[in-house]
């Protein structure tokens, strides 16, 4: 019966520090993470997306600069650039898309598929990230800003920019599945939301085949983290923009 005893309180004793360790490895934040945030937001989908895939708590904030809410004296103390999405990370603040997806990674990331820690592999995903940060996105809002909030005519000139960082887009997939390899990365999670947006403008990107391809193949890995329900929807909110007499 002692044996028994001792068997038992062994197995407590494992199964208590096995779930400490478990905890541990896991690196969860022990409160959910505040972010500033607004449902269309191209930037704001891709860290929610992100969060789910890391699983990662988020307590949204909603954050309607419409009516100016990001420039209250206590929005400004906590970012000077008045800008959205903001993370609030226990008192760690921090701002600008890409940067809180390398963050949420490297935080609370379960192994570095997202984010490899090879620096040959990060260098490509920060590639990746900065053609995306500095052309693509660019290159999007330069064409559809003044008509989704200023009411401007269709821009051939700057759709044939965004045409031509779709073609290296498409080349950059050119024998792989994702952005920047074979696995999905944040990479993918940042760039597919300008894309779910062009799909929801009614963009036609149909001669670029690697990129229609990656777009079916990166929606579908994302099904089970909200890409229907935040980037698909939040983009149709900014299509509907555009249908507004």
């Amino acid at each position: 019966m002692r044996g028994l005893t001792c068997v038992v309180a062994l197995f407590v004793i494992v199964n208590v520090v096995g779930n400490a360790a478990a905890r541990s490895k896991s690196k969860m934040p022990n409160q959910p993470i505040k972010v500033y945030y607004l449902p269309p937001s191209p930037p704001c989908r891709s860290i929610i997306m992100a969060a789910k895939v890391l699983g990662v708590e988020l307590d949204l904030v909603l954050t309607n600069i419409m009516e100016g809410q990001h420039m209250t004296p206590e929005y400004l103390k906590m970012n000077p650039q008045h800008t959205i999405p903001t993370m609030d990370d226990s008192g760690f603040i921090l701002w600008e898309s890409r940067a809180i997806l390398t963050y949420l990674v490297n935080a609370y990331g379960r192994d570095d598929t997202l984010y490899p820690k090879n620096p040959r592999l990060r260098a490509i995903v920060d590639q990746r990230l900065n053609f995306d940060l500095g052309t693509l996105y660019v290159r999007y809002s330069a064409l559809y800003v003044p008509i989704l909030f200023h009411g401007d005519e269709y821009n051939e000139e700057s759709a044939a920019k965004l045409d031509e960082a779709l073609g290296w887009l498409n080349t950059f997939l050119d024998g792989q599945a994702f952005v920047a390899g074979e696995d999905l990365t944040i990479a993918d999670i940042s760039i597919v939301v300008t894309i779910t947006n062009l799909d929801a403008f009614g963009y036609d990107f149909s001669a670029h085949e690697n990129v229609m391809k990656w777009f079916e193949r990166t929606k579908k890995a994302l099904e089970p983290y909200g890409y229907n329900e935040v980037d698909a929807a939040g983009a149709q909110i900014l299509a509907s923009f555009m249908k507004k007499d």
